[in-house]
């Protein structure tokens, strides 16, 4: 949200402002407070609280900053080639023991469970979404959840959820929505596999088991770009590897 990289808490009055800024950068950053307190119908009070909920101790200070993000949106774009070489080093690390490892863990828990539920948000949604349907022809219940934030979960008793495992994914492992989703399924006992960029995220310590791939990320202003193909990978690995522990359960 602006030049913030998630989005704070705001108030009817915030997002009023907020709207305004938006609409008018170019004239924003050359304000001042009472100017832009006249024109959002708000108070020099309000713009304070406001910066402050964008990091600034002041408006001086957002406008530095604000000024910074309106000059890097008119930055021509610069797109780089597919680097091979970041997809070859990853799986090169799948095939040593600390991917080995995560992925064995991941695929017993599994093995044990009646009901997988995929989650996920922006292009992490798609590989979940996939994730359900590839994960499908192994269980007889894999599904997705398409909208992490308004799906309810109560509809779980706790024995039940005891047989359900949930599969996360996110590549920074820091996304809020996913985050409260989990806490709902550990107070009942739900099992946890999360696949991010780094074990070193609130998503991850979260997890009975956590599968970091470490890919370099990439962005283009505020969107996330970076690939999704490692998550793919593991995704598509760890259910063959399901699929060969399920194959020698005893009957």
């Amino acid at each position: 949200m602006l030049f913030l990289d998630h989005s704070p808490d705001l108030s009817p009055i915030d997002l009023e402002i907020y709207k305004y800024i938006t609409s008018h950068l170019d004239e924003v950053v050359y304000m001042r407070i009472r100017e832009l307190a006249k024109e959002t119908h708000s108070s020099t009070a309000s713009i304070l609280r406001f910066c402050r909920k964008f990091g600034c101790e002041g408006f001086s200070e957002f406008k530095i900053k604000l000024n910074l993000y309106r000059k890097s949106l008119t930055e021509p774009v610069t797109t780089h080639a597919v680097d091979e070489t970041s997809f070859t080093n990853f799986i090169q690390r799948s095939t040593e023991a600390f991917y080995q490892e995560r992925i064995q863990a991941a695929a017993k828990l599994l093995s044990e469970k009646d009901l997988v539920l995929f989650i996920g948000t922006g292009s992490s949604n798609i590989i979940a979404e996939y994730g359900a349907l590839y994960f499908s022809s192994i269980f007889s219940m894999a599904f997705h959840i398409e909208d992490p934030i308004n799906h309810p979960v109560n509809f779980f008793n706790k024995a039940m959820a005891k047989n359900v495992c949930v599969i996360a994914l996110s590549v920074s492992g820091e996304n809020e929505a996913i985050i409260n989703y989990l806490n709902h399924f550990i107070t009942n006992d739900s099992s946890i596999i999360s696949i991010t960029n780094s074990e070193k995220s609130p998503i991850a310590a979260l997890s009975d088991v956590n599968i970091p791939y470490y890919i370099s990320t990439e962005r283009i202003g505020d969107s996330d770009i970076t690939s999704q193909v490692p998550a793919l990978y593991t995704v598509e690995y760890l259910a063959k590897e399901v699929q060969k522990q399920k194959r020698v359960e005893p009957k």
